[in-house]
């Protein structure tokens, strides 16, 4: 293995992880020096019971909730983050607490830097480490297993005054605290519960073989791959079982140091175009994509893909190339697995992407950030093909 001669790692996130950990919720607030939490959530998390889970960890303690918005759409937006970040002022409050998934912590990121910012304009925080300034006191307790978003430094917030999506990337937008309780996780259907994993994986496999690789981002990796391949299917079958879904969210949790450090390539430049023209969900979209973006990088990347042949069950023949080819079949196979148990799209065709969209597809693609960390280059008609392929 070889080391590389240079590479940063960062995660300054407290994490709690267990079958009780939200019960601690108002200890890791005191510890932050905060009384009083907004709550950011969404409709379905309401729907689901689970801010009652939350409300209950609040009882006998002396920190309570000043707050609770529950209205964050699928995507998050500017507009979401202005409304989260007036409410947070007008009730008096000094913590954020997002619950739910991406969205959600999303939502709560961008707020979070309009009130330490004192502004309403994120627009102008797009791209790296635009604030220096100390955020506000801020708790995630994810209620899906795939984004990762509580352990990673980036949030995608809409403009919707231009009509864009906004990657903004900073260490200061953090969570203080990620509080992985297996009870949040219960409701998530089966699809999610699919999609949501093929995320988790998707960030492992891509972070042990984009550009910004490094040994303690490999570790966490491997990690989280053997998670998922040991309780993905699990938790679609039977999502009530709360080891198995402990042990996904520790799968996304570890993905997402991990990517957050080494990045991602080809895979997520495409699902993020894919979200962005055609509205298909990120999760879905990476399941997708996954097996043609570690195949198309196979060229420079042999060695390495093959060395997690073992933990997708194929045995090494020591030759790079077929062990490596191993893993993409192994990711097809878990694909079609969960399609017969969940009716997970493997095709762009069956998200209703037509393929008259491919094309603006693949322009955005090119310019997503992500693709700068591919090994491989990746042009306009080479991102075309993989369209192609998975269409």
């Amino acid at each position: 293995m070889l080391v590389p001669s240079y590479y940063e790692f960062f995660c300054p996130v407290k994490i709690l992880s267990g079958h009780q950990a939200l019960k601690n919720l108002p200890y890791e607030m005191d510890q932050l020096g905060a009384k009083r939490a907004l709550i950011v959530t969404d409709p379905g998390v309401v729907a689901a019971g689970l801010i009652q889970q939350v409300q209950a960890a609040f009882e006998g303690s002396d920190r309570e909730i000043g707050a609770i918005f529950d209205q964050t759409p699928p995507d998050s937006s500017d507009k979401v983050a202005r409304q989260v970040a007036e409410l947070f002022k007008s009730k008096g409050c000094d913590c954020l607490v997002a619950v739910g998934g991406g969205s959600s912590i999303d939502t709560a990121k961008g707020a979070n830097l309009m009130l330490t910012e004192g502004t309403d304009d994120l627009l102008k925080f797009q791209g790296a480490e635009r604030t220096k300034k100390t955020m506000k006191p801020f708790i995630v307790v994810p209620t899906t297993a795939g984004t990762g978003s509580e352990v990673t430094m980036a949030a995608v917030i809409t403009n919707t005054e231009k009509n864009i999506k906004m990657s903004i990337t900073s260490y200061k937008i953090l969570p203080n605290v990620a509080i992985l309780d297996p009870k949040m996780t219960l409701t998530m259907p089966p699809k999610i519960t699919a999609a949501t994993g093929m995320d988790a994986l998707t960030h492992a496999v891509e972070a042990y073989y984009c550009l910004q690789k490094n040994p303690v981002s490999d570790s966490l990796s491997i990690t989280a791959i053997k998670l998922v391949l040991e309780n993905l299917v699990k938790a679609v079958q039977n999502g009530k079982d709360e080891h198995v879904r402990l042990a996904m969210a520790n799968a996304a949790l570890l993905a997402g140091i991990s990517f957050s450090n080494s990045l991602v390539g080809v895979v997520h430049s495409l699902a993020h175009a894919t979200g962005g023209v055609c509205h298909v969900p990120h999760g879905v979209a990476n399941a997708i994509f996954l097996p043609w973006g570690v195949e198309y990088n196979i060229g420079k990347r042999a060695e390495m893909i093959a060395e997690l042949a073992p933990l997708f069950g194929a045995a090494p023949s020591g030759n790079a190339q077929k062990d490596a080819s191993a893993v993409v079949s192994a990711i097809r196979d878990l694909n079609a697995k969960l399609k017969s148990l969940c009716g997970l799209p493997n095709t762009l065709r069956e998200t209703g992407v037509t393929e008259d969209k491919l094309e603006a597809i693949a322009k955005t693609a090119v310019n997503d950030g992500t693709v700068a960390m591919n090994p491989e280059d990746v042009t306009v008609p080479d991102a075309l093909g993989l369209l192609k392929k998975a269409f």
